[in-house]
């Protein structure tokens, strides 16, 4: 194992990052939370389309690149830079990783593609330690009713994954009503799904939480890096803001605190790069065990980190990050949806003891 980037991974780094640069600057961000529309779905067709990125997860039989976590990773890591407003997460991880687990291959042809976009219909909040609460049923004619509340990535889907059981369901997005409603993260909008004799087609068995404990790996490395903008931009900031006719950065006190803050940001890198490898390989009993701490790990470390550094940024900003026109904003809430999303810290830590059977305290 090697949690240094490849060749390759740095190659799709570099391509993502210039075309999110070009075409998500901070300003544009902030402009979209502002309307009805946060998704930016035509820079999405070119991150999918052009890149590929929407097929990383998808083996090459069924029209994707064929490529592993680690690739992943490194994409969720400059989604996480720019806070970009973009499905990737929700149709091309989360969804995508439930239809191959039941083998539904002419649709994930369609999202490796980036002709369609999905999204699993489960809480932002759902954690993979608890089963899923049972607020959708089915009839015998496979028809669906119920609600599903916090869903992500639904009002930008073509077609919802509708867990129920352990059956997984096939709706059309047009076919449910969706309701947009207030969300922490301006830029990752989040949805009521009801669901009214709505009709539904199986796709096969799920185990749902597994897919929820893959997502909540790979989530750490998006909270890595949106704690490596927080932190690149607040010490390009102190370096610049001048205080008693010296620049802020040149205080002991905040070298210290700029300190530690990249010590943690260092090992969230590599507890994030080491969820992201071992959710690589193909799946294995023996391997099963180590993934599943691995991404325990990470999702509690990142978690803290992210937020922990997120707020540091704003504090160190002074005046200009406590308003609007900043976007560190965007980053705090970012950091904050995601600690709640996939299972909090503490879960997580819970699920760190039992997984390497770690004694409670006394």
């Amino acid at each position: 194992m090697t949690l240094l980037y490849t060749e390759v991974e740095e190659e799709l780094r570099a391509s993502v990052r210039d075309l999110l640069t070009d075409r998500c600057p901070a300003d544009a961000v902030l402009k979209r939370v502002e309307s009805e529309a946060p998704y930016d779905m035509d820079l999405w067709k070119t991150l999918a389309g052009d890149i590929g990125v929407a097929g990383l997860l998808v083996p090459e039989d069924y029209g994707g690149a064929g490529a592993s976590a680690r690739e992943v990773a490194v994409v969720l890591e400059e989604l996480g830079r720019a806070v970009a407003p973009l499905p990737f997460f929700t149709s091309s991880v989360l969804a995508t990783k439930a239809l191959l687990s039941v083998g539904e291959e002419d649709l994930i042809q369609e999202l490796a593609s980036g002709e369609a976009t999905a999204a699993l219909a489960v809480s932002l909040a759902a954690s993979p330690y608890r089963p899923l609460p049972e607020t959708v049923t089915v009839t015998d004619g496979g028809l669906l009713n119920g609600e599903i509340r916090a869903v992500a990535g639904a009002d930008v889907a073509d077609v919802l994954l509708v867990p129920v059981g352990t059956a997984l369901y096939r709706v059309e997005a047009e076919n449910a009503r969706i309701e947009v409603l207030p969300s922490l993260d301006l830029t990752r909008p989040i949805a009521t799904v009801t669901f009214s004799d709505t009709p539904a087609s199986a796709l096969g068995g799920l185990d749902v939480r597994s897919v929820l404990n893959f997502g909540a790996g790979l989530l750490a490395s998006e909270q890595l890096g949106v704690a490596e903008w927080c932190l690149g931009t607040t010490l390009a900031y102190i370096k610049e803001r001048r205080q008693f006719a010296r620049p802020v950065g040149s205080f002991q006190a905040i070298k210290h605190r700029m300190a530690d803050l990249w010590l943690d940001v260092v090992r969230a890198r590599a507890a994030a790069r080491n969820a992201a490898d071992l959710l690589s390989p193909p799946d294995g009993v023996e391997a099963a065990g180590g993934r599943e701490l691995a991404a325990a790990v990470a999702k509690s470390w990142c978690s803290e980190v992210a937020l922990h550094v997120a707020e540091e940024s704003v504090q160190l900003h002074g005046g200009i990050g406590m308003t609007w026109e900043h976007p560190v904003h965007l980053y705090l809430k970012r950091a904050k949806a995601t600690e709640i999303a996939l299972g909090t810290p503490g879960a997580h830590r819970e699920a760190v003891a039992a997984l390497a059977d770690l004694p409670a305290p006394v």
